[in-house]
Formats: structure tokens, C-alpha cells, sequence
């Protein structure tokens, strides 16, 4: 960034004499931002004297718009410079001091070293990311992996999982998510239940009533769960660990663990809450039989308001009907409504 077309064109002739580059120039720190979002700079160079401008409040602002986690050189160009003003400038955010006029090699040596630093660090950068989805993938398998151990546990057959991730897209996509978070949903939502691995057989498949002591031991599954999805923080697994923390929680507060109310209940686990519960509803369990798909619906509006999200369950009620829906879910062609 440099008021002076002399020096603009003095420096982009020793910066193509040394490298291929683009170059783009502003004589005005406000244009900077514009600048920084559309052109994507590997380096950046700035006057210090700017007319009517703070070159050191500019140089603070330019610094403060480049994310902390990305490696954008900025170099200070100057006339006259005190040992003063290099210190501060370096304070300011600056990697090196370039002094006018300009001398060829320093300012030759000073962008190509520079330069070559950005691209080793996003090379590392690079690394890290594969590596970091490598462990995210590798992480991800095993606990789908217990996910499915369980499903055949249950009921020997599986698909709940599945079902229960699709339903909760479909709904979340009717509250109107991103599809970046739908996608975070669909994978997450079926390791609500992964906890269960850990509860007992003569527990998890009692035919009978659950004594109150049982029950204790079948409401640990959540905070089970969430410390099987834990890990590295990845964003689908951090929706998995809060989903299956949270999916028994309530609208009204009387659920588990924790006891949350309201919006206090992150939306993923109320929209997979819905979806668990339709799911449930709607095939057997060694204590039950299934419930039918009417009034399993009936049983959402019922208690839409205290057990579960209002708009939730409403927004259930309207997918549910979809053709492509129910097909997904394998549902039969909708032919009623829900009572009321």
C-alpha cells in the first residue's frame, strides 16, 4: 500500500525481476479490507508514510483483519526511518523494515525469504488439515462401529441409526439449516444412543418394568455416550458428543442429565430428539410392541411443548407427510393425518 506511483513501480520492477507475481496496489488504507477479501495477498507491503494517514495505526488495522491462524507477511516500507520506528513497527505486526530508496537486493532477499516462509507454513498447514481429517475419519469409524454393535444388540435387525440420522436432516433442513450443518446432522444423529453400549444386556433387553435403580444405570448412556463421541475437536464430532449428551433432555426441564430447558438444549439434540422418538414409537423393542405410525404422530403433538420443541414437532408433522420423505424413510404412501 503506497501513495507514491514512483515507488509502486520501482518495486513491482525488482519483484517481477525475481518471481512471477501479481501485483495490486491502494493508496488507501480504507480499501484495504476489499483488497485483502478479493485479491487473497501472500505478502503485503506498506508505506509508512501515507498523506493524512497514521502509517502505524494503518499498519495495526491491516494486521488485525488477517485471521491469527494464517502467515501473511506484512513489510514496512519507509524514508528516514528511526531504530525507533523499526521497533515499533515490528511490535505493530511487521516481519521486516524496508528503508527508500529502495535497495534492489534487500528488497530481492527480504520477499523471497518471506515468501518462502508463507509457503512452508501452508504446507504444515496443509499436513495438519489431512492429518487432523485422517483422525477425524479414523475416530468417526469406531464410534459408528460400537453405533452398529449396538443397533444389532437391540433388536438384531439395525437401521434405527440410519433412520434416525435421515429423519433428523429432513428436519432440520424444514427448520431451514444450513445444508453444511444438515450434513453435520445426518452423520452425528446416529450415535445419539452409542452410550448404551456400556448398560448391561439384562438391563438394555428386560422385557419387564426397569426398577428405579435400572433406570439410573439406562440414563448414564448419555453422558456415556458423549465421552465415546469426544475427541479431537472436529466439528461433526462435537456434534455427536452434544447430541448424545442432550437428546433426553426436555422442552420443560424434567429431562437427563442435566436437567435443560428451552432453547438451553442445543438444536441438534431437540431436532434428534424428535426423530429418536418417532422412530422408537414406530418399531418394537423387546419390552413393547410397535406403536402405529398415527399414533406415534399423535404422541409428538401431545407432547410437543413439554417433552419436546413446539416447532420441532411441527415441522416433524409437515415433513413426515413428503412423499421423498417417507420414501427415505421407508414409510409407507401417507394416507392420514395424525390425530388431535
Amino acid at each position: 500500500m503506497d501513495d507514491d506511483d514512483a515507488d509502486v513501480r520501482t518495486l513491482g520492477r525488482l519483484i517481477r525481476s525475481t518471481m512471477r507475481a501479481e501485483i495490486l496496489s491502494a493508496a488507501d488504507p480504507r480499501q484495504v479490507s476489499a483488497v485483502y477479501v478479493d485479491f487473497k495477498p501472500d505478502l503485503i507491503l506498506i508505506d509508512l508514510q501515507l498523506p493524512g494517514v497514521d502509517g502505524f495505526e494503518a499498519l495495526r488495522g491491516i494486521k488485525a483483519r488477517i485471521p491469527a491462524d494464517a502467515f501473511v507477511p506484512l513489510v514496512v516500507m519507509t524514508a528516514g526511518a528511526t531504530a525507533e520506528d523499526k521497533h515499533r513497527a515490528l511490535l505493530a505486526g511487521a516481519k521486516d523494515v524496508l528503508g527508500k530508496p529502495f535497495d534492489s537486493a534487500e528488497v530481492q532477499s527480504t520477499i523471497t525469504n518471506l515468501l518462502e516462509t508463507r509457503a512452508l507454513h501452508l504446507e504444515i498447514e496443509h499436513r495438519l488439515q489431512t492429518r487432523a481429517r485422517e483422525l477425524e475419519g479414523a475416530h468417526l469409524e469406531t464410534v459408528e462401529r460400537l453405533a452398529l454393535a449396538l443397533e444389532y444388540r437391540e433388536d438384531g435387525i439395525g437401521g434405527h441409526t440410519r433412520r434416525v440420522g435421515q429423519a433428523s436432516a429432513l428436519l432440520g433442513r424444514a427448520l431451514g439449516l444450513p445444508q453444511a450443518d444438515v450434513i453435520l446432522l445426518r452423520q452425528a444423529a446416529p450415535l445419539h444412543d452409542v452410550g448404551k453400549i456400556a448398560i448391561p444386556d439384562r438391563i438394555l433387553l428386560k422385557k419387564e418394568r426397569l426398577t428405579p435403580q435400572e433406570w439410573d444405570v439406562v440414563k448414564t448412556h448419555t453422558t456415556i455416550g458423549a465421552k465415546i463421541a469426544a475427541g479431537p475437536q472436529f466439528p461433526l464430532l462435537q456434534t455427536a458428543e452434544a447430541v448424545a449428551l442432550n437428546h433426553h433432555e426436555r422442552w420443560d426441564g424434567r429431562g437427563y442429565p442435566r436437567g435443560l430447558a428451552g432453547g438451553a438444549i442445543v438444536l441438534p439434540a431437540r431436532i434428534v430428539a424428535v426423530a429418536d422418538a418417532f422412530d422408537a414409537m414406530t418399531h418394537a423393542r423387546p419390552w413393547r410392541e410397535a406403536h402405529s405410525e398415527s399414533d406415534a404422530l399423535a404422541e409428538l403433538q401431545r407432547c410437543a411443548g413439554t417433552h419436546f420443541d413446539p416447532r420441532c414437532v411441527e415441522c416433524f408433522l409437515r415433513v413426515i407427510k413428503e412423499p421423498a420423505a417417507r420414501s427415505l424413510l421407508g414409510l409407507p404412501e401417507w394416507v392420514g393425518a395424525a390425530s388431535r
